[in-house]
């Protein structure tokens, strides 16, 4: 794929603050026809730079009111068990491998502190846990200004 340019970058910042925006209104916005939009909007699509589209939920409308981060020391040789576990995890919103004193940070919604209890324990079976409980969260998941690149 050919680079990006400055439309490209500007559809792509107006997508990610919203996926739900009418071709026509981006277009307005970035003095392109509706089809031009379209046109650029498949190719981003068709080159994996955009790689779905998603409705942000407030679990806590749904009583998941805890909200976590369990890190978790896996073993290498243990990982690919590991992933087909977490994978399966209807509670786990992310799961990263990085870098540090533990291989593995999972954010986790519940309802209960005894369902985020029953988790850590079924996963200490893989390696030594740490947990921190969110409290608050002062910024959200927010886009990158890819305009400004």
């Amino acid at each position: 794929m050919k680079e990006l340019d400055k439309i490209d970058l500007k559809i792509l910042e107006i997508l990610e603050n919203n996926a739900r925006m009418p071709v026509k209104e981006i277009a307005n916005q970035v003095f392109l026809s509706s089809p031009a939009v379209t046109n650029r909007i498949e190719r981003l699509e068709k080159a994996g730079i955009i790689t779905g589209y998603h409705a942000d939920i407030n679990f806590q409308k749904f009583g998941f009111n805890i909200r976590g981060f369990i890190n978790l020391q896996v073993d290498p040789k243990r990982k690919q068990e590991f992933y087909s576990f977490i994978e399966k995890v209807p509670n786990v919103i992310e799961s990263s491998c990085v870098t540090g004193d533990y291989s593995m940070m999972i954010e986790v919604v519940f309802r209960y502190t005894e369902e985020m209890d029953h988790l850590i324990n079924e996963l200490q079976q893989f390696g030594r846990t740490k947990t921190q409980i969110v409290f608050t969260t002062n910024v959200e998941h927010r886009s990158v200004p890819l305009s400004e690149i």
